[in-house]
């Protein structure tokens, strides 16, 4: 909200105050309980954020449990559409981000501790540790970035019908929690299923995994199978209270 300035019986200088910076924000800010619209028409662009994981979750852009509660129940329930048609390609990845980095590069950096870059901004060392399976791993290469709402999971249940922006911005959203570093062996062992067809082997994990895709799935109106949903409530239903 800007900087507080505490003035002493100056109650009109702080009505002012207020009226001036409250609506200085852009968006939702990473760990609050705001609902992310459903109907949002253009969720952040490539580049667009450098949103940071709130405190205990390892995503940006996450929000409690009881709002993505509600967030859940507001998905439209449809049957997967059709495959005809995609392409990997109809979402452009990796952008661009400045600096010569690309989306890969700044998630890596976000994800990992005491990541060193190269003049190319490649990894070059560091630590990630996985969310899906525990792994702790030192190689950049041994690392996947996985899509949380996989492109063609996203073009099934309604990403048919978007514009080329509209698909850029979802494969490389750096501001909602769509995009992880985890390792290669569980992100191609998830492929693009759905939580009802594939879960981290690492239990810890589902309370993050179901609210993430939640959320993702929230900000972009994407729909939602009957199984998919049921599968998204047992992993809410076991976030600690």
């Amino acid at each position: 909200m800007g900087r507080q300035i505490r003035v002493r019986g100056a109650v009109l200088a702080a009505a002012v105050l207020l009226a001036v910076t409250g609506c200085s924000g852009t968006g939702a800010v990473p760990g609050k309980d705001a609902k992310p619209s459903a109907a949002a028409g253009s969720p952040s662009a490539p580049g667009g954020g450098d949103a940071k994981p709130a405190s205990g979750d390892v995503l940006p852009g996450m929000v409690g449990v009881q709002a993505a509660r509600a967030q859940l129940a507001a998905l439209k329930v449809a049957p997967p559409g059709t495959m005809a048609g995609y392409s990997r390609a109809k979402f452009t990845h990796w952008a661009e981000q400045g600096n010569k980095c690309d989306t890969r590069e700044v998630v890596l950096k976000r994800d990992g501790t005491d990541v060193k870059q190269d003049s190319e901004c490649k990894a070059v060392s560091g630590t990630w540790k996985s969310l899906y399976d525990g792994a702790v791993v030192t190689e950049a290469s041994k690392m996947d970035i996985d899509h949380i709402v996989p492109l063609a999971e996203g073009w099934r249940s309604g990403a048919a019908a978007w514009d080329a922006a509209r698909r850029k911005a979802f494969a490389n959203d750096l501001t909602h929690p769509q995009l992880l570093s985890v390792t290669a062996a569980t992100n191609r062992s998830k492929g693009d299923q759905s939580p009802d067809l594939w879960q981290p082997p690492d239990k810890s994990s589902w309370c993050q995994y179901g609210r993430a895709w939640t959320i993702v799935k929230s900000t972009y109106g994407l729909t939602v199978t009957e199984p998919e949903k049921k599968m998204l409530t047992t992993m809410l239903d076991g976030c600690a209270a």
